[in-house]
């Protein structure tokens, strides 16, 4: 056997690694979602408290024909890619910040530590009174859970860069510009990524929280009206929503993930 069969072999074998995988992965869901309607036909548990896939299935009928649903999932995509967005270019504008002046990194040391232990919906009554009882308060709320992380991350990611690596590029005579562009933000990539993947479920944590504050609109405001008007199925299919829709999300990462990794 040659070189070039056993690496079609290889490709093989992984192949059939990924289609196990994805069969496993699909059983487990179809096996959890038949044993939930099961139970809940069965009256193990009661389907008032906790629905049935044909409950949620339904819920999702009658909005989509009322043409609400649509309106509430864009309202909190919105949000939230909003709100991941600046909180990832803003954060990392501010690590880049620290990582420039030493000085401005250890002063605001301990405040950031401060910042990311503080539990940020503490500050919600603030913000609302500050930007109004709106989608910028949602937006603001995003913002402020995930862009403490990012720039502690990517800070950090930065710190990380091999100190001989910087020393040589001094040595030959490379400003700062050049050594941030040329070697700290390509060294980092992998932090920054792993900055991504944890904003992305950050930024949902503080777009819901705003919903269920202050949103007319949005999968928030539909959990939350449907405890309020004991309409359980309505907030399963909300949560089920999200689960997709924050699935999605952090794929559309893993993607970018992959193609920075193949292209540097």
């Amino acid at each position: 056997m040659n070189n070039e069969q056993e690496h079609e072999l290889y490709l093989k074998d992984i192949r059939k690694a990924k289609i196990k995988l994805a069969f496993v992965r699909i059983l487990i869901l179809v096996i959890f979602l038949a044993l939930w309607e099961i139970a809940g036909d069965l009256k193990w548990i009661d389907p008032f408290l906790t629905s049935t896939p044909s409950r949620v299935v339904k819920s999702i009928i009658k909005f989509y024909g009322e043409g609400t649903l649509i309106k509430h999932i864009l309202v909190t995509c919105y949000e939230t890619i909003l709100g991941f967005v600046l909180g990832t270019v803003l954060g990392t504008i501010i690590a880049i910040a620290l990582w420039w002046s030493d000085f401005a990194s250890k002063v605001m040391e301990p405040y950031l530590v401060v910042l990311n232990a503080l539990p940020k919906i503490a500050l919600a009554p603030i913000i609302i009174f500050w930007v109004g009882n709106g989608i910028t308060a949602i937006i603001v709320i995003a913002l402020l859970i995930s862009i403490v992380v990012t720039i502690m991350g990517v800070f950090a990611g930065f710190q990380e860069v091999d100190i001989e690596k910087i020393k040589l590029m001094k040595t030959f005579g490379a400003s700062k510009v050049q050594m941030l562009t040329h070697l700290i933000m390509p060294a980092s990539i992998p932090t920054m990524i792993s900055a991504l993947k944890i904003n992305v479920g950050l930024s949902w944590v503080g777009v819901i929280m705003g919903e269920f504050l202050v949103a007319k609109d949005g999968l928030g405001f539909l959990i939350v009206y449907g405890g309020q008007i004991s309409q359980l199925d309505m907030v399963m299919m909300s949560i089920i929503i999200l689960s997709i829709i924050a699935y999605i999300m952090y794929k559309l990462v893993a993607i970018l993930e992959n193609f920075i990794r193949v292209k540097y």
